[in-house]
Order: structure tokens, then sequence, then C-alpha cells
């Protein structure tokens, strides 16, 4: 995204890009030199015989990672009931777990039959950006999948190592504790960052909590706080006065209906000022025209059982 930041009371021109990492790069967009200092970190060092591996990567100073990638400790697993969290520390047992940057490991019929990886905290959305404000708004999305490196066929591959796993069949665990996702919520949260200060402003769950969690025998009797929905391809729309947001996939609502929400927020404090329904999960960013004289915002929806389309919504005066 081009984009303007204010830095000791000078304006610099910059291009700023969300990432599936997590972390969000920003660079003069005119000499391509960072904004703030990037510095290179330890990572871990990876098993698979005949790999080099960097000892260090760079990390942007700022802001700090809007997202999470991978699982960086054991601290964010599922943790709703004693029972679920022992269930979560048993399979994650059985895989390697680290930050970003944690390499895949070699797949060993005893474990770890993998690493853990995140599937992608934003994907091609993006993120939106408020010129008046500098304020960036971006989703940020947990999925787990697990990748490990067996040996290479030298009759099929003329690679040594290709990706699969020594574990037999149905012997590694799903990465989904009782049909619950691995991690904690929020699945899926749109995040505001300062732009001029590289600060993450807030951070608010994106969509109702799905239905699997709010209906799951386990849970029952517990408050679980809306836990958003995960989905790396939420686009964000920013208006003068609103952040525009949809949820992905859908949620049974008190009357019966199966849908999602059009949600409408202050762009300041992360509040819910609005929503309205759709009849299927967003599945392109929003957007907004004025069409004689009348505000319109349309954006793109889809579903399993549901044929994409465009859906359009009309402002009041």
């Amino acid at each position: 995204m081009l984009i303007d930041i204010t830095i000791a009371g000078r304006t610099v021109k910059a291009v700023a890009q969300p990432t599936k990492q997590g972390m969000l790069y920003t660079f003069d967009r005119v000499t391509g030199t960072p904004i703030w200092p990037m510095e290179e970190r330890p990572v871990p060092k990876g098993d698979v015989p005949g790999e080099w591996y960097s000892p260090t990567q760079p990390f942007p100073s700022k802001p700090p990672p809007y997202g999470v990638a991978g699982i960086p400790s054991l601290d964010d697993l599922i943790d709703f009931t004693p029972d679920l969290r022992a269930e979560a520390l048993k399979i994650v047992s059985k895989y390697q777990i680290g930050p970003i940057f944690t390499p895949i490991v070699v797949s060993k019929p005893e474990g770890p039959f993998g690493t853990i990886l995140t599937t992608g905290v934003t994907n091609w959305p993006g993120g939106s950006y408020d010129p008046e404000s500098h304020i960036l708004y971006v989703h940020a999305s947990t999925g787990m999948v697990s990748n490990g490196l067996v040996p290479g066929d030298p009759k099929r591959s003329e690679f040594a190592w290709i990706s699969g796993s020594a574990a037999a069949r149905g012997e590694a665990p799903a990465l989904r504790v009782e049909g619950l996702p691995l991690v904690k919520p929020p699945y899926g949260s749109i995040v505001a960052i300062d732009m001029d200060k590289g600060e993450i402003l807030w951070k608010i769950a994106n969509a109702e909590t799905p239905d699997n969690v709010r209906n799951h025998p386990a849970l029952k009797g517990l408050t679980i706080p809306r836990t958003g929905r995960q989905s790396n391809t939420i686009g964000i729309l920013v208006t003068k006065t609103l952040m525009i947001a949809g949820e992905p996939g859908t949620f049974t609502m008190p009357d019966g209906r199966n849908g999602a929400m059009l949600r409408a927020y202050d762009k300041a404090s992360g509040k819910e000022l609005g929503a309205v329904y759709m009849p299927a999960g967003q599945t392109g960013t929003p957007m907004t025209y004025m069409l004689n004289g009348k505000q319109y915002i349309v954006v793109a929806i889809a579903g399993q059982q549901y044929p994409a389309e465009l859906v359009a919504f009309r402002l009041p005066n």
C-alpha cells in the first residue's frame, strides 16, 4: 500500500506490505530504505541433512507483529478447560512447534511428524489505509497446518528431500482438539496500526464465534467471548467515517437464519457501530461508490452451498 508517514514533523512517502508472517514491512517508496531499522535476530536451526540454515533473519523493529505465525509456545494452545488443554498438549507433543522461522523438520515415525505452521496471517487482500489519520487496518488470521520432509525417491524425484510425513496412515493426530482450533482465539482479528508511531492501536475479533465453538458440549456453561473466524481472505474498506469488514463463512443467528454480517466499526476505537445481514460470507474486499447522490457499498460473497455474487447495500440519506 502507498502511504504517508509523519516522522518528526516530516512527511515521508512510504510503502507498507502486510504479510503471511504477520509482520508489516514499511519502506521509503523513493529510496527503498526501511522506515524503521531492520534487525537481524537469531532463529532456530533445522535438522535436514545437507541443508544450510541462516543463523539470523530480518525483523522490522516497528511496528510489532500484528499476527502470530506458528505456535511460539505452549501458552498459545487452547485452554478453555483443563481437559481440552491436556489434549492439545498431547497433540503437539507429536510435532515441532516454535515461533516464526522455525524450520520444517525431518519427519520421523516416532515424531516429530512435522512442524506446525500458520496457513498465512494475511493473504492477497492486504490491508486498508486512512490517509487522514495515518492508521493502517489489516485482517489477521490463525490457521494451522503441518509440514515435514521425507527422503525423495531418486527414481521419481531429483530432490533429496520432499514434503511428506513418516507417520503411518491415521497415526498423525489432526491439528484440532475435539473439533476445536488448536490455539487460543481470536481466530480472525482486525488490527489498527498507527503508522506515524509504528504502534498497534487496537485489535478486535472479527466475526461471530463459529457454531461448532458456541455449541460444543465441552464448553457448555462457559462464557466464551467473541472468537472471530479464521480466514486469510478478508479485505477491509475504510471511509471518511467508518471501517467496514465482513465475516468469512456463516453462523446461526438468534432468529435461526444462517448467514454472515457486514460490520461497521469506529475507526479510532474498533467499537462496532452497526451490521447488516448477508446470506453468505465475504470473499472479496468491499468497495464504495456514489450514484445519483446516493452512497453504496458492494461486497462479493459466496459459500459452499451458495453461488458467488455481488451484494450492494445503499446507505440511508
